[in-house]
C-alpha cells in the first residue's frame, strides 16, 4: 500500500491521481491519468482503464478487461475476464475523435458482465442485471435482466444475489420478491 492507501503491484501502472483508498492495481494493469476509480476496487492483471473512464466503489475488473473513454461503471459492478467496451460506432484509424464525440456507456450499480462480454457503446446496463459469458450487448439491458447471446437477449430475470428468479419473480435463494416496472426498465425489489 502507498501513502494514499492504494496498492499498485510493482509491474502495474497507475497514472491517475483519482483512485480511492483500498483499491488494488495488479501486474500489467494500466490505469491512465484522468481515470476516476473509487474505493476498494480490484483491477486485475492486464486490465486497461482509459483516461475518461469512471469506476465506482467496489468494482471488480478481472484480467484483460478493456474500459475505454466514455464508460462509467457504478458501485459494485463485476466485469468478468476479457470483457471489452467500445466507444466509437464507426471507428477509422485516420479519424481521431475527442471524448466529446464518443458514445457513452453506463453500467448501473450491482450489474455483472461475464467473461468475454462485448458491450457496444451507447448502451445502458441496468442495475443488478446479469450478462452471460460471451454475450454481445447491442441495446439497453433492463434492471435485473438475465441476458445472453449475440446479440444479447433477455432469457429471464435475476435477483441481486445473482439467482435466477422463478416465474412469480421471487428469488428461490434469498426469498426477495420483485415486481415488473416495465419491459424496458426491468424489475424492482419489493420494499425498495
Amino acid at each position: 500500500m502507498s501513502d494514499t492507501g492504494v496498492f499498485v503491484h510493482p509491474n502495474g501502472l497507475c497514472e491517475s491521481d483519482s483512485v480511492g483508498e483500498g483499491t488494488r492495481v495488479w501486474a500489467f494493469a494500466h490505469v491512465l491519468r484522468g481515470a476516476r476509480v473509487g474505493r476498494d476496487c480490484n483491477i486485475c492483471d492486464g486490465a486497461f482503464v482509459e483516461s475518461d473512464a469512471v469506476l465506482g466503489d467496489n468494482v471488480t475488473v478481472k484480467n484483460n478487461v478493456l474500459v475505454f473513454n466514455g464508460v462509467t461503471c457504478e458501485d459494485n459492478v463485476f466485469l468478468g475476464p476479457n470483457a471489452v467496451f467500445t466507444n466509437d460506432m464507426r471507428p477509422r484509424a485516420h479519424q481521431k475523435l475527442g471524448s466529446d464525440q464518443l458514445l457513452p456507456t453506463l453500467v448501473r450499480e450491482g450489474a455483472t458482465l461475464g467473461a468475454g462480454v462485448v458491450v457496444v457503446c451507447g448502451t445502458t446496463i441496468g442495475h443488478d442485471a446479469f450478462v452471460g459469458a460471451g454475450s454481445v450487448v447491442t441495446a439497453d439491458v433492463p434492471a435485473h435482466a438475465f441476458v445472453v447471446g449475440n446479440p444479447a437477449r433477455r432469457r429471464g430475470w435475476v435477483c441481486r444475489c445473482a439467482t435466477r428468479l422463478d416465474d412469480d419473480l421471487r428469488c428461490p435463494s434469498c426469498g426477495t420478491e420483485h415486481e415488473l416496472v416495465s419491459e424496458a426498465e426491468g424489475l424492482t425489489a419489493r420494499g425498495d
